[in-house]
């Protein structure tokens, strides 16, 4: 997988598992809080690694003590003085970044190693999976800084995640989730260690890219598809289109041959 070789100021780029992808946001002195830099940049690191056929997952972490602390207030100063139209530029920037996130045909995997408040709880709800560090904690601070919960998805992604009355509770109180209880309430899939969050988020992302590249990409299409379908005959179609082109590939054939010969299939995703 070639990994895009672009100077970042606000992320950081590796590959530490064959076509696995480490996007880690990089300001932690700042507690990795987003600024108009860092939502291009994730726009087009995460454009650049939908483009690269063979990355099979992404792991998105932050560097230091945070996962992201939202909106860098430092950065937002000039906010209240810009005109509607500027301020709504402003905005579809953000909106622009976390629903290139969100859209990149593999897996995310969301590492929250510690604080992801505010936008950077709606960059964790872009991910399709979140692992959280025992010290992890999660809000939507929106409304304590004199904002709504409706912002980068927050309302639309928390909503659907743990159900109404829990986002609710939490958008309007503003209040902390710690680990434990995001786990309880199903914001996050599990808790690991702060040792072993990037380590088993890895080993995930390698589970993930050991089956068909088309099956998991079609999975992830379907789920997130159907997730703004009310109708389950739209669904099924959906469905039935997915799986009529993938018996057109060669990894369906593969995965048998390899069930009958008592092997692992190799997977090409052609």
């Amino acid at each position: 997988m070639k990994i895009p070789d672009e100077d970042y100021e606000t992320l950081r780029l590796s590959e530490p598992s064959p076509d696995i992808a480490l996007v880690e946001l990089n300001r932690p002195s700042r507690y990795n809080a987003m600024t108009g830099t860092m939502f291009d940049e994730l726009e087009r690191a995460f454009t650049a690694l939908d483009d690269e056929d063979h990355c099979r997952a992404v792991v998105l972490t932050g560097v230091g003590k945070a996962f992201c602390a939202g909106y860098d207030l430092a950065d937002a100063e000039d906010l209240p003085g810009l005109g509607a139209l500027a301020m709504l530029d402003r905005q579809e920037q953000a909106a622009r970044a976390l629903v290139t996130v969100r859209s990149v045909r593999v897996p995310v995997i969301a590492a929250v190693n510690g604080a992801a408040a505010g936008g950077g709880l709606s960059l964790a709800l872009a991910a399709d999976i979140r692992l959280a560090a025992t010290e992890a904690k999660f809000n939507a601070a929106f409304v304590r800084i004199g904002l709504s919960a409706g912002d980068l998805g927050a309302s639309w992604l928390l909503t659907r995640l743990i159900g109404p009355a829990q986002a609710s509770d939490i958008c309007f109180t503003g209040r902390m989730v710690l680990a434990e209880e995001a786990a309880r309430i199903g914001l996050v899939n599990r808790v690991v260690a702060p040792d072993a969050l990037v380590p088993e988020a890895l080993a995930l992302a390698e589970t993930i890219a050991a089956n068909s590249p088309g099956g998991v990409q079609l999975s992830k299409r379907a789920l997130q598809a159907n997730m703004e379908i009310s109708s389950y005959a739209a669904a099924l179609e959906l469905e039935n289109r997915g799986q009529a082109l993938l018996t057109r590939s060669s990894d369906m054939p593969e995965a048998l041959a390899a069930f009958r010969e008592k092997r692992k299939p190799l997977f090409t995703g052609c």
